[in-house]
């Protein structure tokens, strides 16, 4: 299932051309600013970070006899283009399940292989290991590594109750429900009390999991959680209590 349907993300290109469409919030003593596309930047460690990116979906299921649109990594990878134009960051971290499976990274087509080169250029660029890809990546420049430490803050592909604050984490795909409109509408969102924030997934390709869902127990203080939801055209900020069951 894809995460709202190939594009809660794939913004329209005229208005992310135009504006920055951001919630902006203090994580652990540093200010962060959550992107509607689903990307976090730490200006003050002038870093973008990047989650389950989940590149080559389409051909992993294709290895296995599932066909699935062929054009989630090109619309995943001008994503990330665009929000690297707009932030301009000197590193880059990218939280796991960064391709599909272990073989993803080395059957990447040449032209995306080239296109991710390029994103990479003079910036540092961090691939942290995930469950898809325990082995890292292979032929990409950058490095892979299992954690990340920067500033106060820890980078990690799963969020771990034995770590506790300052924890930055992907994996589990956050989203939650609100109602608008009469309507009870559902968007994928960054999570956090504060203290740990998981990442949305920003693979196009990729489904999502409710706040309410038991993975999510005891990895939050919910009276502290607020989920910046990924709107059409804008982040909402909306506390846990007043989500929707």
């Amino acid at each position: 299932m894809s995460r709202l349907g190939l594009h809660a993300k794939e913004l329209d290109e005229q208005t992310a051309a135009s504006a920055v469409c951001a919630a902006e919030f203090a994580f652990h003593g540093h200010v962060a600013v959550g992107d509607l596309s689903g990307a976090l930047f730490l200006p003050d460690l002038h870093t973008l970070v990047v989650s389950d990116l989940h590149l080559e979906k389409g051909a992993a299921f294709a290895r296995r006899g599932q066909l699935l649109p062929p054009y989630d990594t090109l619309s995943t990878l001008r994503l990330l283009e665009r929000v690297l134009q707009r932030y301009q960051p000197k590193s880059v971290i990218s939280l796991g399940d960064n391709f599909h499976d272990r073989a993803g990274s080395a059957l990447m087509p040449p032209a995306f292989r080239d296109m991710l080169t390029a994103m990479a250029g003079h910036r540092e660029w961090i691939w942290v290991n995930g469950n898809h890809d325990p082995d890292g990546v292979f032929g990409l420049p950058g490095l892979s590594a299992d954690e990340v430490a920067l500033g106060r803050l820890t980078f990690r592909h799963e969020p771990s109750l034995a770590h506790g604050s300052g924890e930055v984490a992907g994996h589990l795909h956050p989203s939650a429900t609100v109602r608008r409109r009469e309507k009870s509408v559902r968007r994928p969102c960054f999570a956090t009390d504060g203290k740990r924030l998981v990442m949305p997934s920003f693979g196009v390709l990729t489904g999502g999991l409710d706040l309410r869902h038991k993975a999510f127990t005891g990895l939050f203080d919910r009276t502290a959680l607020v989920a910046h939801l990924l709107g059409r055209d804008r982040v909402y900020s909306v506390r846990f209590a007043n989500l929707l069951g």
